[in-house]
C-alpha cells in the first residue's frame, strides 16, 4: 500500500516534469523476503538501480562510507505498516502509534528497533537487536518503556525474546 501510494505521487510528478524513468532503493539483500513494495514497482514500471547493479545493503553502506554521506550507519527503515500483521486494516492512527513508539526507543538509546503493533490490546511487541535485549529487559528500563508506551496508547507492552529479526510477521505461507 505504502509503495503503491508513493509511486503514484511519484508518477504525477515525474510526468509534469518529464521524467522518463523512476527509480527506489531496493537492493539485493531486500530478495527472498516478502516485498509488496516490489510488486508495486513492477506494477509503475519503477526501476531498482542499485539491485539491477548487484548492490548489497553492505555495498551500499561501504560506498556511502567512502563518500563521507551521514547515511551510511543510518538503520533500515521500512514502511511503518510492516509492523501491523497481515490481515489486520493499517490506520493512520496505529501507524502514528508505532512511529511514536520506536522513536521513543531510539531517544533511550536503542539502535534497531522494531514496535510490531496488535490490534488486542492494543500490545506492542517490542523486538531489539541481541546486544541490546539486557538493556531493554532490565527493569529500571523496561519500566521507562512501558511508561512511554502506556502513555502513546498501548495497555500491554511485551519484548519479543526472539529479539529483532526482518520478516517476523510475515505469514509462513507466503515465505515458502
Amino acid at each position: 500500500f505504502c509503495k503503491h501510494e508513493l509511486f503514484t505521487h511519484m508518477e504525477a510528478i515525474a510526468a509534469q516534469r518529464d521524467f522518463r524513468v523512476l527509480a527506489y532503493g531496493e537492493n539485493v539483500s531486500d530478495s527472498g523476503d516478502w516485498r509488496p513494495g516490489a510488486q508495486a514497482a513492477g506494477e509503475f514500471e519503477v526501476r531498482a538501480p542499485l539491485r539491477e547493479a548487484g548492490f548489497s545493503k553492505t555495498d551500499v553502506r561501504e560506498f556511502s562510507r567512502a563518500l563521507g554521506l551521514p547515511t551510511a550507519d543510518k538503520p533500515a527503515m521500512p514502511c511503518l505498516s510492516s509492523r501491523i500483521p497481515y490481515g489486520e486494516r493499517v490506520t493512520s492512527e496505529k501507524v502514528g502509534m508505532i512511529e511514536l513508539a520506536e522513536n521513543a526507543l531510539r531517544d533511550l538509546g536503542f539502535s534497531e528497533v522494531r514496535v510490531r503493533h496488535h490490534e488486542a490490546g492494543p500490545l506492542a511487541r517490542i523486538e531489539v537487536i541481541p546486544r541490546e535485549m539486557g538493556r531493554l529487559q532490565s527493569g529500571e528500563t523496561f519500566q521507562q518503556v512501558k511508561t512511554s508506551l502506556n502513555l502513546i496508547g498501548y495497555a500491554e507492552v511485551e519484548v519479543d525474546g526472539a529479539g529483532y529479526r526482518r520478516g517476523s510477521l510475515n505469514p509462513a505461507e507466503i515465505m515458502k
